[in-house]
C-alpha cells in the first residue's frame, strides 16, 4: 500500500477506479478536483460485516470484497470480526423465506451453463486441495484472482434459474473456502466477511446443508477468537436450520464444533454430551447421501476434535487417546493440529519427554505449511514449555525445533509463517 501511494504522490500512476472513490472521501472533495476519472463517492458498505439483502447485492457485495482483497485494502486486513455480524446473519439466515431467484434479465453478453459451473467447481477443489497440503496462505491470493477475474463475470452473466442456483451454490463453496484460507491466515476481519457472503449465496442457491456448513465455520473461528457462547450459537442455528435435510455426518459435525466451544466454556458435562451425540450420529452416516464437501469429516476427524475438547477441560488422558487416533494420514494441516494437540496433552499429564517427541513429529509434518493457525497452536504450546524449569529433555528439545520455519515463526511472535 506505502509503495502505492509514493506512486500516486510522485505522478507515475494514478488511482485506480477501486481507489478513486476512496481517496474522494477522505478528502472531502470530488472525483474530479482530484483528477480522476471516476465517479463522486465510494460504496463502502461492502467493508462491513453485513448481511447482503438480495441476490443482486450479494453479487455486487462479493465482488467487492474480492476486489479490496487482490488490491490489499489495510483496513479490510485489519478490520476485527463482529460478533453482531454473526447474530444477524444466523438469525436471517434461519427465518428467511423460501428463495426466489432474481428473474430480470441481466445487461450482460456472457452465457453461463452448467458446463462453466463445473469449471468454477473443479477449479476450487484443486485450490482446496492446495490449502490442505500447504496451508491457507500459500494460494490464498490465487484464489481470490480467480474469484474475481474469472467468476464474477459468470454472477453477472446469463444464466436460467437452474444453472443459476447450480452457480449460486458453486460459488458460494468456494467463497466459503476463501474464508477458510483467510481465517487460516488470521485475517479474521476478511474471513468472516467472506463466510457471511458466502451464507447469502447459499441461501439463495436454496442450497441448506452448504448454508449450515458455513454456519459452523462461523462457529469454528468463533471459537478461535475466544467467543465461546457465540460459537456454541452458531452450531446450534446451523443443527437447527437444516433439520429438514441434515445428514448424520453435517449432523455429527455441528455437535462437534459446540463441543469445541462448551469445551471451552468449562462446560465439561455439555460439551461430552454433544461429544456423544456426534459419535452417536456419525455412526448412521451413508456416504451415497451426503455432499462430497463434508466427506472429510470422518472417525478420525471426529477423534481429532474430540482431543481439542478433553484437552481443554482438562482431561489430559482422555485428550491423549483421542488425539493418537486422530491422525488420518492424508491431511496435512489437520494432522498437524491433532499432532500438535497431542503433545500439549502428554504435556498436561506430565510426560515431558513424550511431549517434546510429539511436538517435534508436528514441526517436520508443518514444514511445508503457510498456516499463521499453526503458528498460534506452536506459540501456546511454547508458553506451556516456559513455565517449566530448566531440564536437559527441554535443552535437546529446543536444539532440534530451532531450525524449524514454524517454530522460529511462533518464537519471534510472527502471525504468519
Amino acid at each position: 500500500m506505502k509503495r502505492r501511494i509514493a506512486s500516486w504522490e510522485n505522478g507515475h500512476s494514478v488511482p485506480d477506479e477501486f481507489y478513486g472513490p476512496f481517496l474522494s472521501v477522505a478528502f472531502g472533495t470530488s472525483a474530479a478536483e482530484l483528477g480522476l476519472n471516476h465517479a463522486d463517492g465510494a460504496d463502502s458498505a461492502f467493508l462491513e460485516a453485513g448481511y447482503p439483502d438480495s441476490p443482486d447485492a450479494a453479487i455486487e457485495s462479493v465482488g467487492w470484497l474480492w476486489r479490496a482483497d487482490l488490491n490489499g485494502y489495510e483496513p479490510l486486513f485489519e478490520a476485527p470480526a463482529s460478533e453482531p455480524a454473526w447474530n444477524e446473519a444466523s438469525l436471517r439466515w434461519l427465518v428467511a423465506p423460501e428463495p426466489s431467484f432474481p428473474a430480470a434479465p441481466r445487461n450482460s453478453v456472457v452465457s453461463v451453463g452448467l458446463a462453466d459451473v463445473a469449471t468454477v467447481k473443479t477449479t476450487a477443489d484443486m485450490f482446496a486441495q492446495l490449502d490442505d497440503r500447504f496451508g491457507g496462505d500459500h494460494a490464498r491470493h490465487s484464489v481470490i484472482q480467480f474469484l474475481s477475474r474469472d467468476v464474477t463475470p459468470l454472477l453477472s452473466g446469463q444464466y436460467t434459474e437452474p444453472v443459476g442456483r447450480a452457480l449460486f451454490s458453486t460459488v458460494a463453496e468456494a467463497t466459503l473456502l476463501a474464508g477458510w484460507m483467510s481465517y487460516d491466515a488470521c485475517h479474521h476481519g476478511l474471513a468472516q466477511r467472506y463466510f457471511l457472503q458466502a451464507l447469502r449465496l447459499a441461501q439463495d442457491a436454496n442450497d441448506r446443508r452448504l448454508a449450515g456448513s458455513i454456519l459452523s465455520a462461523m462457529s469454528h473461528q468463533a471459537t478461535f477468537l475466544g467467543r465461546y457462547t457465540q460459537a456454541a450459537t452458531l452450531a446450534r442455528a446451523a443443527l437447527m436450520g437444516i433439520s429438514p435435510v441434515a445428514t448424520p455426518t453435517l449432523r455429527a459435525q455441528f455437535h462437534a464444533m459446540e463441543a469445541r466451544a462448551l469445551a471451552r466454556t468449562g462446560d465439561a458435562r455439555a460439551c461430552e454430551l454433544a461429544l456423544a451425540a456426534a459419535t452417536k450420529t456419525l455412526e448412521s452416516r451413508n456416504s451415497d447421501d451426503e455432499p462430497e464437501w463434508i466427506s472429510y469429516f470422518d472417525e478420525a476427524e471426529l477423534a481429532a476434535e474430540a482431543a481439542h475438547c478433553f484437552r481443554d477441560v482438562n482431561s489430559a488422558r482422555q485428550a491423549v487417546a483421542h488425539a493418537s487416533n486422530a491422525m488420518s494420514g492424508s491431511h496435512v494441516r489437520s494432522d498437524f493440529f491433532a499432532t500438535m494437540v497431542l503433545a500439549d496433552a502428554h504435556l498436561r499429564a506430565g510426560d515431558l519427554e513424550e511431549a517434546c517427541r510429539v511436538a517435534l513429529d508436528a514441526l517436520d509434518l508443518g514444514e511445508q505449511l503457510k498456516s499463521a493457525r499453526c503458528v498460534s497452536y506452536l506459540a501456546e504450546f511454547q508458553q506451556h514449555l516456559a513455565t517449566i524449569g530448566p531440564t536437559a529433555v527441554l535443552r535437546d528439545f529446543y536444539e532440534q525445533a530451532a531450525d524449524q520455519r514454524l517454530w522460529y515463526a511462533a518464537a519471534a511472535g510472527l502471525s504468519t509463517a
